[in-house]
């Protein structure tokens, strides 16, 4: 096997195994009941309302965000597409597939297993540098519009947490701990698991 195509083959894997990971540790945030990120919060809230499945709400939520790239003027790569057509199905499948909590230390083992495994599977799908997720790029494109990072990160977080919210979703200890520690421990995950030019890789 040559070497591009044994780098194509690693990337692929990365990438799956990073969107599968996600999917899981979503179903995991979800299934605990403690509360979790806004976009799943987000995500979860529309589903009440609806009587949709999350992955199916997700796949609608990821479209719409891809519209708002537009006039912001990003462009997704594959990873991002991956993104948008695989989390939703991987999450519905896992939500039928994981048995459902009983009792506070258990919810608590799947809270803490989902927050350190979207973690993870952050650092191996962007990692790849096929692009990011949809949501990532919608909050890049308005720091491209000279709106600080942190500032747009903000406002678009606590806008979809107060959406889901109020539709229904589950806000809790764990939205405060994932808010809190997301940061952190997808910078400590991503330089680890980014392909670097010691490692095989196609040049961009």
């Amino acid at each position: 096997m040559t070497r591009s195509p044994r780098l194509l083959l690693t990337r692929c894997v990365r990438l799956s195994a990073g969107l599968a990971l996600y999917g899981v540790c979503m179903a995991l945030l979800l299934k605990a009941g403690l509360g979790a990120d806004p976009w799943t919060v987000f995500t979860q809230g529309i589903a009440e309302k609806t009587g949709w499945s999350p992955g199916t709400v997700l796949l609608g939520v990821s479209v719409v965000v891809f519209a708002l790239w537009i006039p912001l003027r990003q462009r997704p790569g594959v990873g991002t597409v991956a993104n948008a057509l695989c989390v939703g199905p991987f999450l519905d499948v896992a939500l039928w597939a994981l048995p459902t909590p009983h009792g506070l230390p258990v919810r608590v083992l799947y809270l803490l297993a989902g927050v350190l495994g979207i973690a993870l599977a952050t650092g191996l799908y962007v990692g790849v540098g096929w692009g990011p997720g949809p949501r990532d790029g919608l909050m890049t494109g308005l720091a491209h519009l000279g709106l600080p990072l942190a500032v747009g990160r903000t406002l678009v977080e606590v806008s979809v947490l107060a959406g889901g919210w109020l539709l229904g979703g589950t806000v809790g200890p764990g939205t405060v701990l994932f808010m809190a520690t997301i940061g952190p421990l997808v910078g400590y995950a991503l330089p680890r698991l980014t392909l670097t030019p010691a490692e095989p890789r196609a040049s961009r």
